[in-house]
């Protein structure tokens, strides 16, 4: 049945099998990004809603590091699949769930003993320390869960269980959505209560992923004894999982770096960049559910050598991503106050946030263009191209393009900075794979 629809079914419908869970789960994961933010702003506390943006990379980063072992793991498993190497692949996949949990309990550990040091890099101040701390304590000790949830979740799309991981992912959601305001409220935690909502949530989704594994998996396994693979294939994962993870690594990085340049202009403009990238993540993590849906049809065709096919994903992916951001980054910008007012209703805010919106919905077609060729690159395991995409939009490209238009445009320059660096970067991704697909001719 899998088979099938990798192989031969309308590529469509297949690309709609496959992607739309993914779509699904990431829309009810945004639902409960904004909730978290609702109940957070509801305080009308601006120190407390600056404190926990200032803690957002620290959930990227955890984001990143599941990426590894989820995206790195799924893209060698979805090519041996398609080279009909399925025992390879199950041994695969029980590695990387226990090396994901190793990585946690260490994150965890680091976390916990370097905690001063790295809410300072982060740009916490007297005022918003406090809130960052309470928020970040309790993201350390749930760092094991975080990250693993990663793992299983993009594991099993590889065998076309791709329903199963959305309600994995929808069923933690709904549970931080319920627990958020009884944290943050009904037990006065404030930004800690958060924090807590948040890693019993991403609990929920791992009890689901592993239940999930072990009853509608053939080809997956979550046995210890089932983890041996050799040093080419760990190899194989972790070139593609480090640039999956710098992916998000440099989020946390472009995150941090716009707070820093943007806290001498005041907490509110901190406070507005949060919400507008929250409001901002409507379209983009909807782009990014289809990307990633996508991938494992890539990954698997790329390893049948059914090269027609693959280019025929590969376009129809590229239809969708770019027709889609258009459309809904167009309603976001006409709609930008009223989106931001829903959040907090100073007056400052709204006008700042609502303008930040806007500069980085421009370029978000361009996001899509991105998004497809690095999960091409990741399905295909070609290393290279997909890390040079991963340093650029968030990474090197942007911390150029913001260092040049802060100097010349002062705080204008921070906020169009992103939109500049998402031009450069989907340049970058036309220009390596139509140098990839020359060298293959």
């Amino acid at each position: 049945m899998e088979n099938e629809l990798f192989e031969k079914a309308p590529v469509p419908k297949a690309y709609f099998t496959m992607a739309l869970p993914v779509v699904m789960g990431m829309v009810v994961s945004l639902v409960y990004n904004m909730v978290d933010t609702f109940f957070i702003a509801r305080t009308q506390n601006t120190d407390l809603v600056a404190g926990v943006s200032l803690c957002a990379p620290i959930f990227t980063l955890m984001i990143a590091l599941g990426d590894i072992f989820g995206l790195g793991g799924s893209s060698v498993i979805s090519r041996l699949f398609g080279e009909k190497r399925e025992e390879e692949g199950k041994r695969v996949s029980g590695f990387c769930f226990y090396a994901a949990i190793l990585c946690g309990v260490a994150v965890t550990l680091l976390m916990l003993f370097l905690q001063t040091p790295i809410l300072r890099l982060l740009g916490a101040t007297e005022d918003t320390m406090e809130y960052a701390r309470q928020y970040y304590r309790y993201m350390a000790y749930g760092a094991p869960f975080i990250i693993v949830s990663l793992t299983p979740s993009n594991l099993i799309r590889t065998e076309g269980l791709a329903v199963q991981s959305m309600i994995a992912t929808v069923t933690g959601s709904i549970v931080n959505i319920i627990l958020d305001p009884v944290f943050i409220f009904g037990f006065g935690m404030g930004a800690g209560g958060a924090a807590i909502a948040t890693v019993l949530g991403n609990v929920a989704t791992d009890i689901l992923l592993i239940y999930f594994v072990k009853t509608k998996s053939h080809k997956l396994t979550i046995s210890p004894k089932q983890i041996r693979i050799e040093a080419v294939t760990f190899g194989g994962i972790l070139a593609i999982g480090i640039p999956a993870s710098i992916t998000n690594i440099m989020q946390s990085f472009g995150i941090t770096l716009t707070n820093r340049y943007l806290v001498q202009y005041g907490t509110d403009k901190v406070a507005s960049m949060g919400i507008a990238m929250k409001v901002n993540m409507i379209v983009v993590l909807v782009m990014v559910g289809f990307a990633f849906g996508a991938q494992p049809l890539l990954g698997y065709n790329y390893g049948a050598k059914n090269t027609k096919r693959l280019k025929e994903i590969l376009r129809f992916d590229l239809m969708v991503e770019v027709g889609f951001s258009v459309v809904v980054a167009a309603i976001l910008a006409l709609t930008a106050p009223q989106m931001v007012n829903l959040f907090m209703h100073d007056t400052a805010i709204i006008e700042s946030g609502s303008l930040m919106l806007r500069c980085m919905l421009i370029s978000t077609p361009l996001i899509g263009v991105v998004l497809v060729f690095t999960t091409l690159f990741q399905a295909e395991g070609k290393a290279v191209p997909a890390l040079l995409l991963s340093v650029s939009r968030q990474g090197v490209l942007f911390a150029i393009c913001l260092i040049i238009l802060s100097a010349v445009l002062g705080y204008y320059g921070v906020i169009c900075a992103q939109a500049t660096a998402d031009v450069l970067t989907a340049l970058l991704a036309i220009s390596l794979y139509v140098g990839t697909e020359k060298r293959l001719r």
